[in-house]
């Protein structure tokens, strides 16, 4: 990944192997960047170094960012009520992708994988947020029940306690 690699070596290495592995050529960078050509040619040749905002339009022209989405770690039947595959907020588009678990571990396994996968943010149960959150670097929201349906739990459990 070109984004990791470019602090680990040389930019103008770095670049110049990302170019031949994606059989790009160096005006067809400066096109979807939107950067002058001349300006790459000046970087691969080691006559210029390369602004942060320069590095930043090559890297995003090479690794074009995926769809964002909104991890959702739960229990099967809980997610198995979610309609919504994506939501619009803000005029930004986030879609929705479900992790469904068994256990608190599966649970914590998932926030890492949803995070790795690209996630930008993770919704999750209480119990597990505050772990998850100290092992991703992306936002964690926990789910919190309204009032009716805590009372609905409430009433369920009451009526298996006295036998009806």
């Amino acid at each position: 990944m070109l984004s990791k690699r470019i602090f680990d070596a040389d930019f103008r290495t770095v670049l110049e192997e990302e170019l031949k592995r994606k059989a790009m050529n160096i005006k067809e960078l400066a096109e979807k960047a939107g950067i002058p050509a001349a300006t790459i040619y000046k970087i691969t040749s080691g006559e210029r170094d390369p602004r942060f905002s320069t590095v930043k339009r090559i890297v995003t022209a090479l690794e074009p960012k995926k769809e964002s989405f909104i991890a959702i770690i739960g229990a099967k039947f809980l997610l198995d009520e979610l309609k919504a595959t994506q939501i619009s907020i803000n005029g930004e588009k986030y879609g929705i992708r479900e992790y469904p678990v068994n256990s608190i571990d599966e649970c914590i396994i998932s926030g890492v994988r949803a995070e790795k996968e690209g996630a930008s943010g993770i919704i999750c149960a209480p119990i597990v947020a505050s772990t998850v959150e100290k092992i991703v670097d992306v936002p964690v929201v926990i789910v919190r029940p309204r009032e009716d349906i805590l009372r609905e739990a409430i009433e369920t459990v009451s009526k298996k306690i006295s036998g009806r």
